[in-house]
């Protein structure tokens, strides 16, 4: 859950949003060491009153300001490269969750068994209770295993939306007359919260996502009374 004037990423709960987390603050100590850099040999030339005839014309500090760009970028695309392979790789889902964008409403389907889907509309703010967040609790919470593999299937009824929760490190769009596909494995139990990340029009603020993560046991005793 983000904070009031939080500057960085929410914590990460699931393994995606852990190496997403790494990368960031990777690439941001790479981009942080060059500033630093380029401020000292600016601030050096505006003070130095005498000239550096090395770095004015030179063979080789024209090799190194060649050559070190280059190799900066390949430590930065690695990593990053690497990263794009993970966020599309599935492997043995233990439970599929189908999830539909409406105008302004998701609804959910459990794919693997029959007949357990669901509508989650944002709960109003007259109807609040104490604890509850506005614009982002729902009716219905979205519950979850924590510790297993879930393959999400990500469309659309109408007009664009994007399912995201940032602690997940998931930003899917739902378009319409596409199935997309994304892997999901909670780390651990919680309440996580999302929206609606497309601008899909007037209600767009009013798409609030909620992930209740639970044991295996709890889910499927949830999944029995759901039955």
């Amino acid at each position: 859950m983000s904070q009031w004037f939080q500057l960085g990423l929410q914590n990460g709960n699931s393994p995606l949003m852990e190496q997403l987390t790494f990368f960031h603050d990777h690439a941001l100590l790479i981009v942080v060491l060059i500033t630093s850099i380029v401020t000292f040999f600016l601030s050096a030339i505006f003070v130095n009153k005498f000239l550096h005839r090395y770095l004015l014309d030179g063979q080789m500090i024209e090799t190194i300001w060649t050559v070190l760009p280059a190799l900066i970028l390949i430590v930065i695309a690695l990593p990053s490269i690497r990263l794009l392979y993970l966020i599309d790789e599935i492997n043995n889902p233990a439970l599929t969750l189908k999830v539909t964008g409406h105008q302004w409403y998701w609804s959910y389907e459990y794919s693997d068994f029959n007949d357990i889907q669901f509508d989650s509309y944002m709960i109003p703010t007259n109807e609040l209770e104490q604890g509850m967040y506005r614009l982002l609790d729902v009716d219905n919470r979205v519950p979850l295993p924590f510790n297993q593999p879930v393959r999400l299937m990500i469309t659309s009824d109408d007009v664009l939306h994007s399912w995201a929760v940032p602690s997940f490190g998931i930003k899917m769009d739902a378009v319409p007359g596409r199935l997309n596909q994304s892997s999901l494995m909670i780390n651990l139990p919680g309440v996580f919260y999302g929206q609606c990340s497309e601008i899909c029009g007037a209600g767009h603020s009013f798409m609030p996502i909620v992930v209740e993560s639970i044991s295996s046991g709890e889910f499927l005793k949830w999944l029995e009374s759901q039955i």
